[in-house]
């Protein structure tokens, strides 16, 4: 359970600094986006270890990833053409 903790939290870390790195613009702070992808992966495996039980490793990783990416998307900004096409389209 702390190997799959340990491996969740550096997946979480490693899904949050590639996003950070690819869309700085479309993001908040570095911290920010850090922190949220390690407590999105560490949620994503309680829950999934939590529903599967022992013994199911890489699904374990798999619902860690799952769950980071999507809280990570949650933290995305349009881009600003975009944005400024809906506010005047209005």
């Amino acid at each position: 359970m702390l190997l799959e903790a340990l491996g969740s939290a550096l997946l979480g870390l490693a899904l949050a600094w590639a996003a950070s790195s690819r869309l700085p613009h479309r993001l908040p702070s570095r911290r920010l986006v850090l922190a949220t992808g390690i407590v999105g992966a560490l949620f994503g495996a309680f829950v999934t270890h939590t529903s599967l039980g022992s013994g199911h490793e890489l699904a374990t990783l798999g619902g860690s990833i799952v769950m980071a990416v999507a809280l990570l998307s949650l933290l995305l900004r349009p881009t600003r053409s975009r944005a400024h096409r809906l506010t005047t389209s209005a």
